[in-house]
């Protein structure tokens, strides 16, 4: 069984709270916010695929491949994680969004840890008492699942993983690198932040 673990970047959205831009291609201090993510989240993968709707050539320049979602509209990151199941090429499939440039470095081993111990079909990030389900480690074959939810039109990525055999992995030790990028202020303070610091 292939046991390796493709890392899906969700890049799909339409940015609107950043004024209805492309939030993986802002820059943060000299590069592409989905730059960082890459930094950081490629050596924890045996592959990526970037999940985007918009500037798929822009994206394909990363070098990994770019694949939008198969439901119109932006249907939001439970749409990318189904193209992202369905693309795979391994048995477990790792997400993070393109808007966090300052993700744990040991995000992914941790989740997998977790989801092993405990044989659960899906592992999430958790700080404090928030959840934060874009940062998840999952099955591959809970697509079908997924699929079907998706279809009776569902969206919310909460309430889908809340019917499935769940494990939550406390990340108390670095809770900002679960700070995400939404709005110009938010960037700009990231801009003017230390640049050791998220």
């Amino acid at each position: 069984m292939n046991t390796g673990i493709t890392g899906v970047i969700l890049a799909g959205g339409q940015g609107r709270r950043m004024g209805t831009v492309d939030k993986g291609l802002r820059e943060l201090r000299g590069k592409p916010m989905v730059a960082w993510v890459l930094e950081r989240f490629a050596p924890q993968v045996d592959e990526v695929i970037i999940n985007a709707n918009q500037n798929l050539d822009t994206y394909a320049r990363f070098g990994h491949r770019v694949v939008p979602d198969e439901i119109g509209g932006f249907a939001g990151p439970l749409a990318g994680l189904q193209r992202g199941l369905s693309e795979a090429r391994h048995s477990l499939v790792a997400t993070a969004p393109c808007d966090t440039p300052f993700l744990a470095a040991d995000l992914v081993m941790r989740l997998h840890s977790a989801l092993t111990t405990k044989v659960a079909q899906l592992a999430v990030a958790r700080t404090g008492d928030q959840p934060h389900p874009v940062f998840c480690l999952c099955r591959r074959d809970v697509l079908p699942h997924l699929t079907a939810f998706l279809q009776g039109g569902g969206r919310k990525i909460d309430a889908w993983y809340a019917t499935l055999n769940v494990v939550e992995v406390m990340f108390d030790d670095q809770p900002a690198a679960f700070s995400n990028i939404n709005t110009a202020d938010e960037l700009n303070a990231f801009e003017q932040a230390r640049p050791d610091q998220p």
